[in-house]
């Protein structure tokens, strides 16, 4: 099956194919066709499968007959975040220039007033976030019975996000008679309800069983301790075909403190995060988007429906907390049939995160140990330090040049007896033989008193030898004992 068998234009079919795409996913054969026959739908499945184009390829259809009128949206798609507010966007821009559509993006960290100018000459396509539409109706900006199409995206994500009181509020204002569109990766209580409530006979369409990971994903759990995060994903990045990846991480300030690490090891790496306004945001999605960057550190805001092409790896440098987080994370990967590979770092406190996401994706992850080193360095570690450096010979000892100065031996001297009374035979030392007044005894006794080491050992030092000739007396001095 093709796209020109959906029923599609041939000006949208040629937007597909020059976009590079031929044949359409599960999600969008099943889907596109009942949405051209005006259906309400109910669409379940996994990230990645190109349930966006499934939407927004026949609202081109359906929108390219019509025309505006001010501050009233023709139709209106609900994201749960900016980032894929502004993706979806992008898939309007790309696969309708060959129809003449208006469309306006409302979305938080932007200025109000472009928005509103923008709602004032009338659109046919609002993408927006329930925040901010929310702060546009209440204020008057924008009217809500003329929308023919309805769309709510990643609703099991504004069920985690809070939002479902503000879509149910819109939902009210608009038309009963509306056609509405409903997309989920999983299918909890609170969004059944939902569905129930304001949806009317929709058909369900289900490509793959809820809170399943990708076939293409291959995923490990790598076990450590938290001090060896940061090497061991450095190793990863190293030791991988790393040619695009992402690192998701749980809080903020970690997500600046690993991309400022990163940078200082030399990898070309970037950072998206909820601290950050919309511009820099987008900013920094477009630099990884273009190859200036091959990797971008991330908070959970860029978990969800982001679709860049090419993203090899995916680490979860935390751990998720939830476990629907961990199949919308990996899903950044292994897209569109492309293989991909996820690691996620585990410490001993995330044993119950673990066993939670095998419980509801239903599969047991691959354990991952580090490759070992090389088996001679191993050996080499094991080895003692003075086994380990082969020990340099020392070399042979250099002489001393000899001096030319005439040198002396000294005779031997008769053996004299002392005279009685007299002391053993000594040499003369000044110190020693001087009177007791003329003596220095006196300047050490301050230090004496102190009784410190250092004062100790420099008293040691002077009752020690003073550097003086201490054996017989050569006869060339010609002394003769006894005068």
């Amino acid at each position: 099956m093709n796209f020109a068998d959906l029923g599609l234009s041939d000006e949208l079919l040629r937007a597909v194919t020059e976009s590079g795409y031929s044949e359409p996913t599960p999600i969008q054969a099943s889907a596109i066709p009942s949405v051209l026959m005006m259906r309400d739908l109910i669409g379940i499945a996994q990230t990645g499968t190109g349930k966006t184009a499934s939407f927004v390829l026949p609202m081109i259809d359906i929108l390219s007959q019509g025309r505006t009128r001010a501050l009233m949206p023709r139709s209106l798609i609900l994201e749960p975040t900016r980032e894929l507010a502004a993706q979806v966007a992008e898939n309007f821009e790309k696969y309708g220039k060959y129809n003449k559509l208006s469309m306006a993006l409302l979305i938080g960290g932007v200025q109000m007033g472009d928005q509103i100018k923008a709602l004032e000459k009338g659109v046919d396509v609002l993408i927006a976030t329930p925040g901010r539409l929310m702060d546009l109706f209440e204020r008057g900006k924008i009217l809500l019975t003329g929308c023919e199409l309805l769309v709510i995206d990643e609703a099991d994500r504004m069920l985690d996000m809070g939002f479902i009181p503000d879509i149910e509020t819109i939902c009210s204002k608009l038309p009963k008679t509306r056609q509405t569109l409903l997309f989920s990766a999983t299918m909890p209580p609170p969004i059944k309800k939902l569905a129930d409530k304001f949806l009317s006979n929709p058909k369900t369409i289900e490509v793959a069983r809820p809170a399943t990971t990708n076939v293409n994903i291959t995923q490990r759990v790598v076990q450590l301790r938290a001090d060896k995060k940061r090497e061991t994903l450095r190793t990863l990045l190293k030791g991988e075909d790393v040619r695009t990846a992402i690192i998701f991480c749980n809080r903020k300030t970690t997500v600046r403190e690993l991309n400022k690490s990163l940078r200082a090891s030399g990898f070309a790496s970037s950072e998206i995060h909820g601290d950050m306004d919309q511009p820099a945001r987008l900013a920094e999605l477009d630099r990884f988007k273009r190859g200036d960057v091959n990797i971008l550190v991330a908070s959970d805001v860029a978990a969800r429906g982001l679709d860049i092409k090419g993203v090899s790896h995916v680490f979860n440098f935390d751990a998720p907390w939830h476990p629907d987080d961990y199949v919308h994370r990996i899903g950044r990967t292994g897209r569109a049939g492309a293989l991909g590979a996820a690691f996620t770092f585990v410490t001993a406190e995330d044993a119950e995160n673990i066993a939670n996401i095998e419980k509801l994706t239903g599969q047991t992850i691959e354990r991952y140990t580090l490759p070992d080193r090389e088996p001679e360095a191993e050996a080499q570690a094991e080895r003692p330090r003075r086994e380990r450096e082969p020990r340099l010979e020392r070399e042979p000892r250099r002489e001393k040049p000899r001096s030319n100065a005439p040198t002396f031996e000294a005779k031997a001297e008769p053996e004299i007896a002392p005279v009685a009374g007299s002391s053993p035979l000594r040499e003369p030392s000044p110190r020693r033989d001087a009177p007791r007044d003329t003596r220095r005894d006196d300047a050490f006794e301050p230090r004496r008193e102190r009784g410190g080491r250092r004062d100790r050992r420099r008293d040691q030092d002077d009752d020690r030898d003073d550097g003086g000739w201490n054996g017989p007396i050569p006869a060339f001095l010609d002394v003769t004992l006894g005068r």
